[in-house]
């Protein structure tokens, strides 16, 4: 029996009436609008890296320092009142932060700056690990974000917490259909 070619009136009718050059160009699309998904949470992980790398390098500045004395240099700095609410709160809390929780805020902001790069760099180069990885850290702290939001509302933690639920039911998503297009190019 003949092959019967795929662009042929017959193959086009029982493709719902679409080419297969039609649908090329709609799963192209797809991948596109994948690719641009992908590029803005690993470009958003790749700032998390950054930021939290900041993070470490500030705490290990500040670990032979004064760190009240800093405080208040800083409230001068910006011209506040000394006296508000506010300073002193920052005042009393910067009195317990001591030598050993500064090195431990460096190491493990250091950490956590080092996983957001691998996260990010993966995401970026579309790196299926990556995005499991991903998934992975972020379902690992949805209880940990739903334990803070009950402990005191803000909505801050829900925009935060609502960002990280978008990032996985995205992740999700693109893994799935990954998997769906790796299992019709397995039939073909």
């Amino acid at each position: 029996m003949v092959e019967q070619s795929r662009s042929s009136p017959r193959a086009i009718a029982k493709n719902g009436g679409r080419s297969r050059v039609e649908e090329h160009r709609d799963g192209e699309t797809e991948t596109v609008k994948r690719q641009k998904g992908l590029l803005v949470v690993g470009l958003f992980k790749l700032s998390k890296a950054i930021f939290f790398l900041a993070v470490a390098a500030g705490a290990l500045h500040l670990v032979h320092k004064d760190i009240q004395l800093v405080v208040l240099q800083l409230v001068d700095l910006l011209r506040l009142d000394p006296e508000s609410r506010i300073v002193n709160a920052v005042l009393t809390k910067s009195s317990v932060i001591g030598h050993h929780e500064l090195r431990r805020a460096a190491l493990f902001s250091g950490l956590y700056s080092g996983v957001c790069l691998i996260e990010g760099a993966g995401l970026m180069l579309e790196k299926r690990w990556a995005e499991y990885l991903t998934v992975t850290l972020t379902l690992m702290g949805l209880p940990w974000e739903t334990y803070e939001l009950i402990k005191g509302f803000t909505w801050f933690k829900v925009g935060v917490m609502s960002f990280n639920i978008a990032v996985l039911v995205y992740l999700v998503w693109v893994l799935k259909k990954k998997r769906e297009n790796q299992g019709v190019g397995n039939r073909e």
